[in-house]
């Protein structure tokens, strides 16, 4: 009986959790929209070139992780042999899977394929561990330096919440980077399930993990230009602002992602995005709209990177098993 209830009390917490995020960011930003109405409908929300090129850069930004996370399955796995259209495709499903909360389905999507492909369901998970902690560390540690020089660090520390947060998940992250400590800690929790010690094999040496982190800077940038070209969709954006605005849709994203129960961050990323773009001087208006339309076309970019997808798994391919 009490085996049953437990799943079902997870369930009612996680739907109850979601709902009251949702709609204390709807409450939020529908607030904003009252307080500042005149200027909602003074902007130009007509598709332009902008909109168009954003979405092409945030659909731009998978493929590039999916290479990452392909190369750390290559050196964890040095058999498998993996192509960079492999990776670019299995990583792509996974992302197009983000929206059941907790990534769940991102991770049961690449142990199938690692099951195909005769890989140990405890590489695929390792190697998924890596790719979500270096995409982490990459876009809380830069942003919030970069946050805390642009509008103050009381901005952060005003936050409590979200200074929580951060400072609780960067501990464990960190951690990993150490492959003695992770090894340590992943033993510890899959022992009974094993019943033998991982090998040293399944996890990154110190250079490999650190060249990987660099590597994972990349498609945050690539976000980054995105979230510029929204906001100049919108209002003007001077040069000196996109670092900052980039900082703050990383870290948004960050914690998104962190708030587990959330599918795809729904809410959060555009509270946070919401707080950095007031902090930095836009208008509450301004704030709003450009929170939403990131959303918006983020989403768009989703669809597009769904029939990248399709055309991947309609052409012709060489044959890798020889």
């Amino acid at each position: 009986m009490s085996s049953g209830r437990r799943p079902r009390t997870r369930t009612i917490l996680r739907y109850g959790l979601t709902t009251v995020v949702l709609i204390a960011v709807g409450w939020l930003f529908a607030l904003a929209l009252a307080q500042n109405w005149e200027q909602v409908q003074a902007a130009d929300l007509r598709p332009n070139g902008l909109m168009v090129v954003a979405v092409v850069v945030f659909a731009a930004a998978v493929p590039v992780s999916g290479l990452l996370w392909g190369a750390i399955v290559a050196v964890l796995a040095p058999d498998a042999r993996i192509t960079p259209r492999e990776a670019i495709e299995v990583h792509s499903a996974s992302w197009l899977l983000k929206y059941i909360p907790g990534q769940v389905g991102s991770l049961v999507n690449k142990v199938v394929w690692g099951g195909r492909r005769g890989i140990s369901r405890m590489v695929i998970l390792i190697s998924f561990i890596y790719e979500n902690v270096f995409l982490q560390i990459v876009s809380i540690v830069p942003s919030v330096v970069i946050i805390a020089i642009s509008v103050g660090v009381g901005v952060l520390a005003g936050n409590i919440a979200t200074a929580i947060v951060v400072g609780i998940a960067l501990v464990p992250l960190i951690a990993v980077l150490d492959r003695r400590v992770f090894r340590r800690v992943l033993d510890l929790a899959t022992r009974r399930l094993t019943k033998q010690a991982l090998p040293v094999e399944y996890f990154l040496p110190t250079r490999r993990t650190l060249a990987l982190l660099a590597g994972f800077v990349a498609p945050r940038v690539i976000n980054g230009v995105g979230i510029v070209l929204v906001a100049a969709s919108i209002t003007s954006v001077p040069a000196d602002d996109w670092l900052l605005i980039g900082a703050a849709y990383a870290l948004a994203g960050a914690l998104g992602i962190l708030v587990f129960f959330v599918p795809s961050g729904l809410g959060v990323r555009e509270a946070v995005l919401f707080a950095c773009l007031v902090a930095a001087g836009y208008s509450a208006a301004d704030a709003v709209l450009i929170s939403l339309l990131a959303r918006l076309l983020s989403t768009i970019a989703d669809a597009l990177l769904a029939l990248m997808y399709a055309l991947l798994r309609i052409l012709p391919r060489k044959d890798t098993t020889a």
